[in-house]
């Protein structure tokens, strides 16, 4: 009997993997949720709602995109991080979570390096962004009137931990001064309270920020980036003027841990395909973005670690302590 009841177990292991292996083969053969970890309308909801329709089309089946903003990417991330690993809840976030979070919070119901990152979508660097009738016309004017105001003017960010946050922060420690800081839960409600003259200052994609600069709703004043940009060739770098700050916000797409390497890489290719196509491309570019689809999931996991360091390291020079 224990023989026998030995070989059922093992036949039955046996056929659930074989199960589990024409599942992998034939994936994805029902819809593929991807959840997005901010509010639609920014640069990670766009670029995810331009793959997610070509990945329709190359599989015939549906890839719903959700948003799940908050927290700075961990509502939307935990949901994830517990989702089977079948490749059927996917996770498109911005560096938040899978790079930044655990450097500011003691406790997370998830672990940022235990995702699977399959592709990268775009890069988008970060400008210094004011309402249009900000007294300050240069950041040394408004390095100047942030010290003649400490604690009076206020800086948006997409959240506590963000790309945003972190550059305000150290923004803040290399020029001494004191601002309020506004989280939100993402780009467009940013936006909105900018143009209306809710908040003074941001660091944001450049975008979002351009076509506002462009319109005069919004003045950018600098850019986070170790250059000048060709389509904003009068604005000038922060390191120009004496900060030597540079971030940029990441999209990734990643999966839960465990999930098949064969899934993990079919994926890869389908995304890094939609990146090519020329419509996505020339909408991304006219986002001014920085497209991705050149990377695959061990060089993507790489970058994702790399990142990892860096944004510790930033969040260590910002003086910040995790919560």
């Amino acid at each position: 009997m224990p023989r026998l009841a030995a070989l059922i177990v093992a036949s039955a292991v046996l056929v659930a993997g074989a199960a589990y292996g024409q599942d992998v083969a034939g994936y994805p053969s029902r819809p593929v949720k991807i959840i997005v970890d901010v509010a639609p309308g920014g640069g990670v909801d766009t670029a995810t709602r331009l793959v997610a329709a070509k990945l329709e089309y190359q599989f015939s089946q549906p890839f719903v995109v959700e948003n799940r903003p908050g927290a700075a990417g961990s509502i939307g991330a935990e949901v994830v991080y517990a989702a089977e690993p079948d490749g059927y809840t996917l996770l498109a976030s911005s560096p938040s979570p899978l790079a930044i979070n655990q450097w500011l919070y003691k406790k997370l119901s998830y672990n940022p390096a235990g995702f699977q990152p399959i592709a990268m979508m775009s890069r988008i660097p970060n400008v210094l962004v004011v309402r249009s009738d900000f007294p300050a016309k240069t950041v040394a004017e408004a390095i100047a009137y942030l010290k003649a105001n400490p604690g009076k003017v206020s800086f948006a960010s997409q959240g506590v931990g963000t790309a945003s946050h972190l550059t305000g922060a150290m923004l803040m420690k290399l020029t001494g001064t004191s601002m309020v800081h506004v989280p939100y839960k993402g780009t467009a409600p940013i936006l909105t309270d900018i143009i209306a003259g809710h908040v003074d200052m941001t660091f944001i994609q450049v975008s979002n920020a351009f076509v506002m600069h462009e319109a005069g709703k919004a003045r950018i004043l600098a850019l986070a980036t170790d250059k000048r940009l060709d389509f904003l060739p009068a604005i000038p770098t922060l390191a120009e003027v004496g900060l030597p700050i540079s971030t940029d916000t990441w999209n990734a797409i990643s999966a839960p841990p465990r999930t098949p390497a064969e899934i993990v890489a079919r994926l890869n290719s389908a995304v890094n395909w939609a990146l090519k196509q020329p419509d996505v491309r020339q909408r991304l570019t006219d986002l001014k973005t920085i497209i991705g689809g050149d990377k695959g999931p061990a060089e993507a996991a790489k970058f994702v670690e790399n990142e990892r360091r860096q944004w510790g390291e930033l969040v260590r020079a910002a003086g910040l302590q995790p919560q």
